[in-house]
């Protein structure tokens, strides 16, 4: 490790050479086109009054709304208990100020807890919305504790699979069953803003909120843009085959923070993360991969953030299982321990991760937490990472292991063992103040 003082144009040298910091051009995604025409539940049927199914008659409207090649399905004010349903291209299923969507309980769902189908589902479809100022609710607190259940299934709020177009806007996403937003199948064009989630954290004593996902979108094109999220799992997050995601204004308070993977197989590139804050997050950014699963992940920014009372503010690592099964506390892993990991074999799903910037990133750690963890592999190390105006205050290191051209620029981690005072193995860094 190398500590020095630069000039500016000895650091510009160094900016250049790092390739994170290369400008990608982000390409807004296409929002969907609705033709006109309403369609409104209560005409087929719906009955709004928190006892009524009313499956057969929403799915009637949507189906209306399908054959008439797309249009507005409107749920109006009043609470509307519903089953499973399929939503089709050309539809704004909107629901209006009052309107709550209630998912059927658990013992009335259909398939229970052996095959119960998602709850809004569409695979292959373009131009669709869910949208308006009111709720979705899955009544999902006796759901949770299925997730340690081997074989127990659980159905997702919103399930798209291979669609395009897509907006999920104002709506407010409560208590899922399991995740509550789902995009995948290389969906593009997804566009997801002011959306309110909430769920109850995994660390809650009584009702753990397990896999609760909020926001897990794959694909190409991503905007997820003013939302409000604390959920019991990860607040957003992506698999292999996604690129060209923004993330911005987002206020993100329980949950695993904004990650990617574990799944990174197909790769992950030109992910921006800008202007969040993080309030009592497990981790603020959490990229997680392993040797079964992973890819090639790169060109990542993760700028102007703020975050308060986290346990990891930064959390990258390529020892997913591992972690799971052998080492259990990532927040006590020593140098020592890192170093002991074997080495294997470099294969198609070795996950690999280079060129990340973080910047301008204000941080606090709760009790118990470490300042952060880049953590690659013995054959895979992580590369081209910059951290500049980073400060972090946290009571144990930040580890850096198996990793290389590895910076920190004007930047102050700080714990009882002093400032930049890293844990290191197998590990290439240099500190560069001004």
């Amino acid at each position: 490790m190398q500590k020095f003082k630069t000039s500016f144009l000895a650091l510009c040298a160094v900016l250049a050479t790092a390739s994170c910091f290369t400008v990608q051009a982000y390409t807004t995604p296409q929002l969907p086109v609705i033709p006109t025409g309403n369609f409104n539940v209560t005409n087929y049927g719906a009955i709004g009054d928190s006892t009524a199914t009313n499956t057969l008659a929403i799915q009637a409207a949507l189906d209306a709304a399908g054959n008439a090649g797309g249009g507005t399905v409107e749920i109006p004010a009043g609470t509307f208990l519903c089953g499973p349903i399929r939503i089709a291209s050309g539809i704004n299923f909107h629901l209006d100020a009052g309107a709550v969507l209630l998912m059927l309980p658990l013992d009335k769902y259909p398939g229970g807890t052996d095959d119960p189908e998602s709850f809004i589902t569409g695979s292959n479809l373009h131009d669709i919305a869910i949208s308006g100022s009111g709720m979705i609710n899955g009544q999902g607190i006796p759901w949770w504790p299925f997730a340690r259940v081997p074989g127990a299934r659980r159905p997702i709020m919103i399930h798209l699979l291979s669609c395009s177009n897509i907006l999920i806007e104002n709506v407010t996403l409560t208590n899922s069953p399991m995740f509550h937003i789902a995009i995948s199948g290389r969906s593009s064009d997804v566009t997801v803003r002011g959306v309110t989630i909430r769920a109850n954290p995994s660390s809650d004593p009584v009702n753990p909120g397990h896999n609760t996902d909020a926001c897990d979108v794959t694909g190409k094109n991503v905007l997820v843009e003013n939302c409000n999220v604390s959920v019991g799992d990860d607040d957003f997050t992506c698999g292999g085959h996604t690129s060209d995601v923004l993330i911005t204004n987002n206020v993100y308070g329980f949950g695993h923070g904004v990650s990617i993977g574990s799944g990174t197989a197909g790769g992950v590139s030109n992910i921006t993360v800008i202007n969040c804050t993080f309030n009592g997050t497990e981790q603020g950014i959490r990229i997680k991969s392993d040797r079964d699963r992973g890819g090639y992940v790169h060109n990542l920014k993760y700028l102007n953030l703020s975050m308060t009372n986290v346990i990891f503010p930064i959390l990258v690592y390529g020892t997913y299982n591992a972690t799971n099964h052998v080492f259990r506390s990532l927040a006590n892993l020593t140098a020592e321990i890192a170093s002991t990991y074997p080495s294997n074999a470099v294969v198609s799903r070795t996950p690999g991760y280079s060129d990340i910037l973080f910047s301008n990133i204000t941080a606090t750690v709760q009790p118990g937490g470490r300042a952060g963890l880049i953590w690659g592999l013995p054959e895979m190390e992580v590369s081209n990472v910059v951290l500049q105006q980073v400060n972090i205050t946290a009571g144990k290191p930040f580890g850096i292991y198996d990793a290389k051209n590895v910076s920190l620029i004007d930047s102050k981690i700080i714990t009882p063992e002093g400032v930049n005072k890293l844990s290191l193995t197998n590990a290439q860094v240099k500190i560069i103040s001004d």
